[in-house]
């Protein structure tokens, strides 16, 4: 076994609200993995040392909602073809650890390449972060997830179900492709011409088949709900995560919190559309995100002082939020109310746990991977410090960028 020591740094674990200075942490080179953490003079030899220069070490973040497949720019959303996914998942990918996320979730990707780059990256690395695949969402037909593909249509963006048997069988066929969890559309969007955000779309039965299907299979489930009766339906139903919650109600914070039901915000997917698309989107999506964007705050923000269990999501991919942008999620999230750590937790452990990987990501201890950055600045004083555009980006204990 070969050793690195990383010394010299302020250490934010991760773990609690708490920077550690004069800190020091070793890594076992094969397996990336942190060994031991300390402060002080580090007793014993490493095969290699590293100078961190008394800079700020944290956890990598761990987006839970993404889509790799989406070209934040174009705004294409229709005909796309597997090449060209394929290609931009792969430029998103990189572009998502330089800015320091080590860890995604991605939560729909036409014709499963979130799947097929994980499994294809185990005999042929690629740089980005590390992929929890969820294929294609789950939708009904006209739904937000409806979206016509391939250059000659031959496909659609998520599987198309319209009764609790179709939605069991389409679970099913994404267990059979490598899913570790299921997206379910549970409301209309912004980016779907057909609806309106508070169209309540899969039912109730529906969504309670997708969670017994995907529980009994060791998935995870994450709701796209946005309107109050769908948000409502998806917390009933059991799913692990309600994505988004433009319009949550006082009265299901407090059921989420019974469920510990997991809110993923995705603040900036709804911020960058209004502040950069006038003149370039199409105007039923400036319509539908100005007429909630102050509302969405603060019912995000009265769930967050209510203690619901919080992750870290940018949906990054959707207009104008490219990959880069991650880390502005944090500021926006301390706008809506969160204190500093609880946006670094949620981005860390928070989002960790949610996804089930809280073993091995999500915080800065003995046994898990060592996937931090390097900052010059406190991201618990200041969570702008993350958007530092040159930190240094360490993925299992290797410098990446």
């Amino acid at each position: 076994m070969t050793t690195t020591l990383f010394h010299n740094c302020n250490l934010f674990t991760g773990t609690k609200n708490e920077v550690t200075p004069d800190a020091w942490f070793t890594v076992d080179d094969d397996t990336g993995r942190l060994t031991a953490l300390g402060t002080g003079n580090q007793h014993g030899e490493a095969d290699h040392v590293v100078d961190l220069q008394g800079q700020y070490v944290m956890p990598g973040l761990v987006d839970a909602h993404t889509h790799m497949m989406m070209d934040a720019l174009t705004n294409k959303l229709y005909y796309l073809t597997e090449t060209e996914v394929t290609l931009q998942a792969l430029e998103n990918l990189r572009s998502a650890l330089r800015a320091g996320v080590t860890y995604v979730r991605d939560c729909g990707a036409a014709f499963d390449v979130d799947i097929k780059l994980n499994k294809y990256r185990a005999k042929h690395p690629f740089v980005g972060p590390e992929i929890l695949p969820s294929g294609r969402p789950m939708s009904m037909t006209g739904g937000h997830g409806d979206f016509t593909e391939g250059e000659h249509g031959e496909t659609t963006w998520g599987y198309l179900v319209d009764s609790p048997e179709e939605m069991r069988h389409a679970v099913r066929l994404a267990f059979k492709e490598g899913a570790k969890n299921i997206k379910v559309m549970s409301t209309g969007g912004i980016m779907s011409a057909t609806d309106q955000v508070d169209d309540t779309e899969l039912s109730l039965e529906e969504l309670t088949m997708a969670v017994k299907e995907a529980h009994s299979k060791h998935m995870t489930v994450a709701a796209h709900a946005e309107g109050a009766k769908g948000i409502h339906n998806a917390i009933v139903a059991g799913v692990d995560s309600v994505e988004h919650g433009c319009y949550l109600r006082p009265e299901d914070v407090e059921l989420m919190k019974e469920k510990g039901t997991y809110l993923t915000p995705t603040l900036i997917a709804g911020y960058t559309i209004p502040k950069f698309g006038q003149g370039k989107l199409p105007q039923y999506m400036l319509d539908k995100a100005e007429a909630f964007l102050d509302v969405f705050f603060e019912n995000v923000g009265r769930a967050l002082q209510a203690g619901v269990n919080l992750a870290f999501g940018t949906d990054s991919g959707t207009p104008f939020n490219e990959f880069k942008d991650a880390p502005l999620e944090l500021g926006l999230m301390v706008k809506a109310g969160a204190t500093n750590y609880q946006a670094l937790h949620a981005a860390g452990l928070g989002s960790a746990t949610l996804l089930r990987v809280d073993k091995d990501y999500g915080s800065l201890e003995e046994g898990k991977f060592a996937d931090f950055l390097v900052l010059k600045e406190n991201p618990l004083a200041d969570v702008s410090a993350v958007q530092q555009v040159d930190k240094k980006v360490y993925q299992h204990g290797q410098q990446k960028f």
